[in-house]
């Protein structure tokens, strides 16, 4: 008798769990079946994804992508630039709802919940026109700038650059890679370590002034990432993307801001 009464408690605390478990499944995809807005944290210095134009306005390609999302979905988008070493404590804190710019995959794969990749990228060096640097190991003794908690920064700290950052005169982190590319210009620097798409957009408009090195530092994937364990806001965001390719409407996001021959959804 003990024993059946054990096993009856056993089965009742059981279907309490279950039960419990399924209340938060339905409790959460209640709260995103009532959102209203999404709230996207963005480093407001990275061009094409994300930046401020001369008007005073937010725009980019990332930024784009986000407000046909909101749109169709009736949500308002809510664009919070924000500092790139507080990405974290920002989403966890609840005043972001997602990481949403230009946002590296590789290396970070358990520490949010993920999109689907949707552009290929790799890490660059810019260097002066005139600077006579075209290798990696002609950055010996030289100071090489790079954005602080960038997937650059990952790259040259990585096993296989190691004895290459060792060479530098100096590696220094900085805040945003406008102020960095400023910095080589004036000459106060020798090279910017970057994602390729972002070098790419610096330069097409100074190639008399900057050079792309060859010779790239590593490849990587753009996602947008989630607080771990969003997953019911992940999957909203991830079935309208795979909507908008459907229909065209994510290719010609990415021509507008010619990102189309890197990006990777549906591949």
């Amino acid at each position: 008798m003990k024993n059946i009464k054990k096993i009856a408690a056993l089965g009742l605390a059981a279907v309490c769990v279950l039960g419990t478990l399924t209340g938060c499944g339905k409790k959460e995809n209640s709260a995103e079946e009532s959102r209203t807005k999404l709230t996207v944290g963005f480093d407001a210095e990275y061009p094409p994804y994300g930046y401020m134009d001369e008007n005073g306005e937010y725009v980019g390609f990332d930024l784009d992508l986000a407000e046909e999302v909101c749109k169709r979905n009736g949500w308002e988008l809510v664009k919070n630039p924000i500092d790139w070493n507080a990405k974290d404590m920002e989403l966890n804190s609840g005043s972001i709802d997602c990481i949403w710019n230009g946002f590296t995959i590789n290396g970070r794969e358990d520490d949010y919940t993920w999109s689907k990749p949707y552009v290929d990228n790799s890490q660059v060096i810019i260097t002066k026109k005139d600077s006579g640097i075209t290798t990696l190991s002609d950055l010996a003794d030289k100071t090489v700038l790079v954005q602080a908690d960038s997937a650059a920064l990952t790259a040259l700290e990585s096993d296989d650059l190691m004895s290459v950052t060792e060479t530098f005169g100096e590696l220094t982190q900085v805040a945003d890679y406008n102020s960095a590319l400023m910095t080589l210009e004036s000459g106060a620097a020798d090279a910017v370590a970057l994602d390729k798409v972002v070098a790419q957009y610096y330069v097409k408009d100074k190639e008399d002034t900057f050079s792309i090195m060859e010779e790239e530092l590593s490849t990587e994937q753009y996602g947008i990432g989630f607080k771990k364990g969003n997953n019911a806001l992940c999957d909203k965001v991830q079935e309208t993307l795979n909507a908008m390719l459907e229909d065209g409407t994510f290719v010609e996001i990415a021509t507008k801001w010619d990102q189309q021959d890197v990006i990777c959804l549906g591949k």
